[in-house]
């Protein structure tokens, strides 16, 4: 009796290892694909070292790695990391990839024709590498596939008409290959195309008409043998070319069979004179000019109903499809680009839909698309790094018209999940306008890429840790009394404008004052930056955020108490900041304590040799002894702090 329960429960365990296990073997087998891929992108394994056969990549352990919801790996972003191995086929088996970022590398071999499995890809990014061979024909069974980015490689051959069958294409760029032949018509009539770039090439023949409808989208560049009437810079097609493109495949295919109907003819067989052989060339004859003619009326409905589906939109947006103004015709593209886009394809930027009621005229005026943040960085290169952060990577980019900027990356897993939320916190962002606060350029999000990109102006002279902890004026970075006292009240300003609710901003506080939240300007005018931040970034994010904080004592003690930021944990923070300017040091922890009985010279920073005054000097100390105070209610607002900077430096 005994063995009956016993053996329920070894069943019972055996169905449980059974349902396990398909789960596993799905995981397993997305596992041995990217250490498959690792082994082929990275052959000597310096670069993709965190690719283990025992990490997760979806918890982060796999670098350039993300996974969508369920699990499976929906992102590889490897761009600029030196990589010069070749893809594998295996990346073939990781069937939820939905972006592909290998570009700015030194890739060689041939594109795999297996890559066309990857049903879901959107973004196909491998430009500027060494990869060789022909356009593989099945990439146009990718019927998701909306970006392929094949420019500055050495590929040959011709541009496959299958292209063409890439409906939801909006961009493709094969500049800068080896690429001879025709413009294929079919890819010429993709209807959501709307940049075609083949500069640097070899192409020859006439230029489909249908890329007219392009304008600047279409470049065609160093391409001599191209020919076409209504494209600037081509020349005329010679008199004996019919001024027509090539026909699709499909015709091409059929007419000769059916028109070439004496090519197997021997002459020595064959009557000179037959009836029936007449008869039989005339019928063909007839039949090929009927086919023709049906064909003709059924390419010009087409041509027609096409025509009146877009048309409208062109009507808009041909005058802005320059490289320079690029914003309006990637709207529709779910590529990473310029508008929100989660999991559900969710994009109320574009319309100025949703609850945080972004306007459209706003998301457009600070709207950037990914190639514009890709190009200005050089491919989020780490030679452009400026700083990294569990939740961040910060990049020096250089925009096409030569502003300098810096591109704050954010993970989307460290974004809020409710669209709302960070839709409302974003708002927020581009509402912030002031002297000492970093200014927002604008922002880019990606599903693609599972990132969100924040453009914001560079700060030319670093942050204000920079200048602390300085020993004998090194390379002269020591800041002057002047200058001191001036980046005290240009901190103020600028806290104090985020307290302030006015009718254009609400009431904020920044929660994250640091010395290296304070950058200083060409000017050694202070500027705040990550002002507003945290409205972006989900709650256990903005907690990590705090233990630096807290480490550094810019942390007000009554948090520890009742877990919530007020505009007086910023007072706290600013009291922190004057102590560290007075003094020069970042570490001034023990100040508070001993600033009442110490004397003021001694606490002032030696390498000012003296050099202040005494007045400004004590007030600014009792200033920051007062912001520092234990309790919430015994520290000034910021507005009050501003008057007495006012009156007394």
């Amino acid at each position: 009796m005994e063995s009956i329960p016993l053996l329920h429960g070894f069943s019972l365990l055996l169905l449980c290892l059974l349902l396990l296990r398909p789960r596993a073997v799905q995981g397993n087998a997305e596992l041995r694909a990217l250490m498959e891929v690792k082994a082929a992108l990275d052959p000597e394994g310096r670069i993709l070292a965190s690719w283990t056969s025992k990490g997760d990549p979806c918890r982060g352990d796999f670098e350039g790695v993300a996974c969508n919801e369920h699990g499976k790996v929906a992102n590889i972003s490897l761009q600029g990391k030196g990589l010069s191995g070749f893809i594998s086929p295996a990346v073939a088996e990781l069937q939820c990839l939905s972006g592909l970022y290998l570009h700015y590398n030194a890739l060689r071999g041939e594109i795999p024709k297996e890559i066309s499995n990857l049903t879901e890809l959107s973004d196909l990014y491998l430009n500027v590498n060494n990869l060789s061979g022909r356009i593989p024909v099945e990439i146009g069974k990718m019927g998701s596939l909306q970006v392929l980015q094949l420019g500055y490689n050495q590929l040959t051959g011709a541009i496959p008409a299958t292209l063409g069958d890439l409906t939801q294409l909006t961009r493709l760029y094969l500049s800068f290959n080896h690429l001879f032949g025709s413009i294929p018509v079919k890819l010429a009539q993709v209807p959501q195309l709307v940049v075609f770039d083949v500069q640097n090439n070899s192409l020859s023949g006439s230029v489909p008409s249908d890329l007219k409808r392009l304008n600047e989208g279409f470049q065609y560049g160093n391409n001599t043998g191209l020919c076409g009437v209504g494209f600037t810079s081509l020349k005329g097609c010679p008199s004996d070319d019919p001024l027509k493109p090539s026909k699709p495949e499909p015709f091409g295919q059929e007419i000769p069979q059916s028109a070439n109907v004496t090519t197997h003819c021997n002459h020595s067989h064959c009557p000179k004179s037959s009836k029936s052989s007449a008869v039989k060339v005339v019928i063909g004859i007839v039949a090929m000019a009927v086919g023709g003619l049906v064909i003709s009326l059924l390419a010009f409905a087409l041509y027609r109903r096409r025509k009146q589906k877009i048309g409208s939109a062109l009507e808009v947006s041909d005058s802005r499809l320059s490289t320079d103004q690029p914003k309006d015709f990637y709207r529709k593209s779910a590529s990473p680009l310029i508008s929100l886009e989660y999991s559900s394809g969710w994009d109320s930027l574009v319309d100025g839909r949703g609850g945080a009621g972004i306007s459209q005229e706003v998301s457009q005026s600070f709207r950037f698309n990914l190639e514009e943040v890709e190009c200005a960085t050089q491919y989020f290169s780490d030679v452009n790094l400026l700083g990294k952060s569990n939740f961040a990577a910060t990049y020096k980019g250089l925009l096409r018209d030569g502003t300098v900027v810096a591109v704050k990356s954010i993970n989307k897993t460290s974004c809020k999940t409710e669209e709302a939320d960070f839709l409302k916190g974003l708002k927020i962002l581009t509402l912030l306008r002031h002297e000492n606060l970093v200014g927002l350029r604008g922002f880019c999000c990606s599903r693609g890429r599972g990132e969100c990109f924040l453009v914001y102006d560079f700060v030319i002279n670093g942050s204000l840790s920079q200048y602390l902890d300085m020993k004998d004026n090194v390379n002269g970075r020591v800041l002057d009394w002047p200058t001191r006292v001036s980046i005290i009240k240009g901190i103020a300003k600028g806290i104090e404008y985020l307290h302030s609710n006015r009718p254009n901003k609400p009431a904020l506080v920044h929660q994250n004052i640091a010395a290296e939240k304070v950058l200083i300007d060409h000017n050694f005018t202070p500027r705040l930056s990550g002002s507003g931040l945290h409205k972006l970034l989900a709650d256990d994010v903005v907690y990590s955020t705090l233990k630096a904080s807290a480490a550094m004592g810019y942390l007000a003690p009554e948090y520890t108490t009742i877990g919530r930021f007020t505009e007086k944990s910023d007072v706290y923070a600013f009291g922190v900041l004057v102590f560290q300017i007075l003094t020069g040091k970042s570490n001034v922890s023990h100040l508070r304590l001993n600033s009442e009985s110490a004397k003021l010279e001694n606490l002032l920073d030696e390498n000012l040799a003296g050099n202040f005054s005494i007045p400004e000097a004590a007030k600014l100390a009792g200033i920051a002894l007062v912001c520092t105070g234990e309790s919430p209610s015994q520290r000034p607002t910021m507005e009050a702090v501003l008057q007495q900077l006012s009156f007394s430096c």
